[in-house]
């Protein structure tokens, strides 16, 4: 594999788009560093550099939704990579098989989706990393449509507002003593706190040191 036939941009990243290799489906685009193409060749799975977290991460590392490698090219321009792969479950966190699964212009989802969306990922903390990394980037990079993006254009007092209102929910729920409104209304309660670190431009590792100070 010679790396330096490749052109990164100026962040010295390069998209890199995957597709299905037995249907040839487009499951996904990503961006790739250096360092995250070489363990995709050395593991055998596809590694990604994430532009909002600025940090690796492998697909299907809290899901176990991994992509096997099975061949790989580059473009005439060698701006632009294509990997072909083995799917294991879904390629998108909503469920689908494909992330392309909406209409550009009813925004309408094509196909179906086969995977309940609640299932696709395995208990454990790394999803809030997962998670925070898609509201930094929403708040980077803002989307006609979404809620998040809703959220900082509003900004810090609707942003509070909203930690108060799921606070006050997630107290009511345990009061009702009720598991499954319980984990809905705090998993609301986590993701605005979440909402309210990436407006401060803080991250939740601030919050597992804090946690991890308090061990004594």
């Amino acid at each position: 594999m010679n790396i330096e036939l490749l052109k990164f941009d100026a962040h010295g990243l390069i998209p890199a788009i995957i597709q299905d290799v037995e249907t040839g489906e487009v499951l996904m685009m990503a961006y790739m560093n250096r360092e995250s193409l070489e363990k995709t060749f050395e593991s055998g799975k596809t590694w990604f550099y994430s532009r909002s977290r600025q940090k690796l991460w492998q697909k299907g590392e809290t899901s176990g939704h991994i992509q096997h490698v099975r061949a790989a090219y580059y473009d005439c321009d060698a701006d632009t990579l294509l990997f072909k792969v083995e799917q294991v479950g879904v390629a998108c966190h909503e469920g689908y098989q494909s992330c392309f699964h909406y209409g550009l212009f009813d925004g309408q989802p094509v196909g179906e989706r086969t995977v309940d969306p609640q299932t696709v990922y395995q208990a454990g903390p790394a999803i809030l990393d997962e998670l925070y990394g898609i509201i930094a980037d929403r708040k980077l990079n803002p989307t006609e449509g979404s809620y998040t993006t809703y959220l900082f254009n509003k900004g810090q007092d609707k942003i509070l507002k909203k930690v108060g209102e799921e606070a006050a929910e997630t107290i009511i729920a345990s009061k009702n003593n009720d598991k499954a409104e319980v984990v809905y209304e705090m998993s609301d309660l986590w993701y605005h706190c979440l909402v309210l670190l990436a407006q401060h431009g803080y991250e939740p590792k601030d919050i597992f040191c804090e946690l991890a100070k308090r061990r004594k």
